[in-house]
């Protein structure tokens, strides 16, 4: 499965609403490297999805080159759309992290 049909799949919202800090809180002990986790992830998510329409759409420029063709296509822009139809990558972060799906870990202090 695609990334992006991932993500899709996964039903984040589109739209920016408040979250609760305390649930944010709970799962690190620590606000701070709470948010530094999500948006270590976003950044993941962002990097991904940026990949595999990168790759998408060069496969489909190497095809349209071969005809001759310099007007896009109609699959591009049906990936484009379906791309803009994700939710924001720090939107899909935050779910992942409220919902336990993430895995990290607290590196050690080495000014001991």
């Amino acid at each position: 499965m695609s990334k992006i049909n991932e993500y899709l799949a996964f039903s984040t919202e589109n739209y920016i609403n408040t979250q609760n800090l305390d649930e944010i809180f709970e799962n690190t002990g620590n606000l701070y490297q709470s948010i530094v986790i999500i948006a270590k992830r976003a950044n993941q998510i962002a990097s991904e999805l940026k990949n595999e329409l990168h790759f998408k759409l060069e496969d489909m420029r190497k095809i349209t080159d071969e005809i001759d063709e310099i007007t896009e296509s109609r699959e591009q822009i049906e990936l484009s759309k379906h791309y803009e139809k994700l939710a924001h990558p720090t939107l899909i972060a935050t779910k992942e992290f409220l919902e336990n799906r993430l895995e990290f870990r607290a590196l050690q202090d080495s000014s001991n």
